[in-house]
Order: structure tokens, then C-alpha cells, then sequence
């Protein structure tokens, strides 16, 4: 097995995939620290934190950070979600170390200079505003807040202006105290990487970790809704939610599956019947998002304002069809999609990495490909139907977005789906 995890004395996990033929290597550290764990006062403080990081430390400037990894051809990035934050690097072989001390010295040794923060501020406020201003996008925060309320899971990642303009410093730093210890990081490296050099490079430079984190989180409390804002657009932008699946829950997987039948490429039953056959939207698909205790199983369409109300109706005799079973070549074809897209990812350094982070932090273990495609080709034409029953049992929730007066969407699936 090419996968080789080792601990630390102050708790950082470190591990690599090793891939042969491969001259680069994607190093990155995964913080089980993200939306989900703010308090509601500091909603987007995490977002905010992600972008700090990169603007100086006690011995490099923001430009500083910037020259030396492109010096060396690297590339150095991070992103926000509800349930960690994730900075990594993509370099050569070779430049490894220099990946590794960079990535150190911004998750220990930031500056946090108030100049910068003042800056980094601005930039989220227009981030928010670009977000706004792009309704496919803000509508699927509209769901979350509705499928989750007054949760912290069911607030934006990027916060809202108010809050973004009265974090501080301290508020930053505090946050990063409480959250970023070792016990709550994974350094993965993923390439042409070795495991031993990657665990003594870890303990030169990570030494400054503390040991403890604060990992609470509220319980994932999923709650039925209707939000429909009228707004001047070109189109009507409709998602549905209904309660999801956890990461560790047994239908996982054919979730996955039945996201990808029903909604999830231009042969599944939405595509096909929403667009090809009567030419309502341009898009629509489904989606399916896990959370460590809850999830969230949707779709999404955009379409004119005439057509939303028969969008709806065919959405939801589609799900209810979906309910009676699939054709196995529907089964095969779908699951061949889940599982070639799986095996391709390993092609990628930077897939490999974030796989291997996501399975330490919910599994507490690195997953073998082959527990995965089994796991995948045990879903038969049963186990689909169930998940299809189990997946739109929840009372849903819904958000629309666009020229709109009102839209029965709740009534249309309680006479479709019972």
C-alpha cells in the first residue's frame, strides 16, 4: 500500500500517498476548523483566518510568501469549508522543504498586521458582494440556511458584511488559538513524496503547535423550508434539499450513486427529461453534500420565469418515479460514472492529498481503493430504491431566486411524493 500515516508526540497526524511516476508532490495541511465551528457572533472568521495567513508571518512579508514558492515554480493556495480548512502546496519533488517550512510558518507564525487585516477585509466585502451578484451561486447559502436554521452549519462560509466589518485581530488570533492545534491537523503529502523525510521535516517545523484544539460543533439539525426572494434576473434559480447522509452512514455510497442516476450527467432521468425531452432549463442536476453527523441531498435548476411552476412539477414526479426503481442499465451506467470518477481523481496529486486528509479526519483511517470500489459495486437495484425512498422522506426544503411571485414547490412535492 502506497499510504503511510504516523503521529506525532504533540498530536499533528502526518501522512503520504506515494505515487510512482510522478515528478511533483501536493503537501497540504487540513484543519478540522471551519464554518460550521464558529460561534454566531464571528460567523466567516475562519474564511477570514484563511486569508490572513498568507499575508505575512514574523519572518516573511505577504510578497515575501508569494515570491518563494513561484521562485521555485510551486504554487501555494487554501480554501474554507463548513467543516475544515485546507492550505496546500503544489511543487516538484525536490522542493518539498520549501513547501512544508512555508506552510509551517503561516499556520504558527502569522503576523496578522492590522494593515493587512484592514486590506484582506476589503477584499472579502467585494468576494461577498461577486457571491451576491451570482445568483446560481448565493441560492445554494439561501438553501443551507434554510435546511439548517440558526445553526452554524446553516450560515454562509464567507460571513456577512456586518460581522466581516468589526473582526479584529485579536478575534482572529483568538480563533486560531483555540482551533488550530496539532490534535485538529493533518499534514498530507501526496507524490512523489517520502514518508519518513515528510515526518522529520513535520517535527522541525511544527514544533510550535500547540498540542490541544477546541473541536465542538452543534449536532447537524436538518429543518424543512420555503424562501423565494423576487429579484430582476434573466432566470429563476430553484434549489431543493431534503435531509442527507453522513459520511459514515451505510447508504453513503449508494447515495452517491442514486445522486448520479437521477441527477447527475446528461444521460440521468433530470437531464434527459427536464431538458432534452421538454426544454425547461438550460441546467439542472443533483447533488449530494456529507457532513461528519448529517448531509444534505438536492437539485438544482435554472429556468425562466413561465416555466418554473412545470420545472417544479416534473422535478418532483421525476423523484417520485425514482422511488418505483431503476432499469440496471441505469444502475450500471450510474455506477460506472461514481467509480470512474474516483479512480481518474488518483491521477491527480492534489486529489490524492485531499482524499487521504478527508478519510484520516471522518474515519480516523486512509480507506484502500479497492473498500471503496467494492463498497460501490455492492449497491444493486434494491439497495437504490431504498436510498431513493430515504432520501426524499425528509420534509424539504426549498429556495428560489429570480423574477418569481410565488411558487407552490412544497405543496407540487407533497401531491408528488406523498
Amino acid at each position: 500500500m502506497s499510504v503511510h500515516v504516523s503521529r506525532l508526540k504533540n498530536g499533528l497526524t502526518v501522512a503520504t500517498d506515494a505515487m510512482a511516476g510522478v515528478e511533483s508532490a501536493t503537501v497540504g495541511v487540513w484543519v478540522a476548523a471551519g464554518a460550521r465551528h464558529e460561534p454566531a457572533e464571528v460567523n466567516g472568521i475562519a474564511h477570514l483566518l484563511e486569508h490572513m495567513a498568507f499575508k505575512g508571518t514574523e519572518r516573511r512579508s505577504a510578497l515575501a510568501i508569494a515570491e518563494e514558492i513561484e521562485a521555485v515554480g510551486g504554487y501555494v493556495n487554501a480554501y474554507t469549508t463548513r467543516e475544515h480548512t485546507a492550505y496546500y502546496a503544489r511543487v516538484l519533488a525536490g522542493d518539498v522543504p520549501i513547501a512544508v517550512d512555508i506552510l509551517a510558518d503561516i499556520l504558527q507564525h502569522s503576523a496578522f498586521d492590522p494593515a493587512e487585516l484592514e486590506r484582506e477585509r476589503a477584499v472579502i466585502l467585494q468576494e461577498i458582494g461577486q457571491a451576491e451578484d451570482t445568483p446560481d451561486d448565493i441560492i445554494f447559502d439561501h438553501l443551507q440556511l434554510i435546511a439548517f436554521p440558526d445553526q452554524a452549519l446553516g450560515r454562509p462560509i464567507l460571513g456577512s458584511p456586518e460581522i466581516i466589518r468589526r473582526l479584529d485581530r485579536e478575534s482572529v488570533r483568538s480563533y486560531m488559538r483555540a482551533r488550530y492545534g496539532a490534535s485538529s491537523m493533518i499534514l498530507v503529502g501526496a507524490g512523489r513524496v517520502d514518508h519518513a523525510a515528510l515526518v522529520t521535516l513535520a517535527e522541525r517545523h511544527f514544533a510550535d503547535l500547540p498540542a490541544a484544539a477546541d473541536l465542538a460543533r452543534e449536532p447537524a439539525a436538518f429543518a424543512g423550508g420555503e424562501r423565494c426572494e423576487d429579484k430582476e434576473l434573466e432566470q429563476v434559480h430553484l434549489v431543493l434539499g431534503f435531509s442527507g447522509l453522513a459520511h459514515t452512514d451505510p447508504d453513503y455510497y449508494a447515495a452517491s450513486v442514486y445522486s448520479t442516476f437521477i441527477g447527475g450527467g446528461m444521460s440521468s432521468r433530470l437531464f434527459q427529461e427536464v431538458r432534452e425531452k421538454r426544454g425547461l432549463v438550460y441546467s439542472v442536476y443533483s447533488f449530494s453534500h456529507s457532513y461528519l453527523d448529517g448531509g444534505l441531498f438536492g437539485i438544482y435548476a435554472g429556468t425562466g420565469a413561465e416555466q418554473a411552476a412545470e420545472t417544479i412539477r416534473v422535478v418532483a414526479e421525476e423523484l417520485a418515479r425514482a422511488r418505483e426503481g431503476a432499469a440496471q442499465e441505469e444502475l450500471d451506467r450510474a455506477r460506472a460514472q461514481v467509480k470512474a470518477g474516483l479512480l481518474m481523481a488518483r491521477e491527480s496529486t492534489g486529489a490524492r492529498a485531499e482524499h487521504l486528509a478527508q478519510q484520516l479526519m471522518i474515519f480516523g483511517r486512509p480507506l484502500p481503493v479497492a473498500e471503496i470500489v467494492a463498497a460501490l459495486e455492492g449497491v444493486d437495484r434494491a439497495r437504490l430504491q431504498h436510498v431513493a425512498e430515504r432520501l426524499t422522506s425528509s420534509p424539504p426544503a426549498f429556495a428560489a431566486l429570480g423574477p418569481i411571485d410565488r411558487l407552490d414547490a412544497l405543496g407540487t412535492l407533497a401531491r408528488a411524493l406523498g
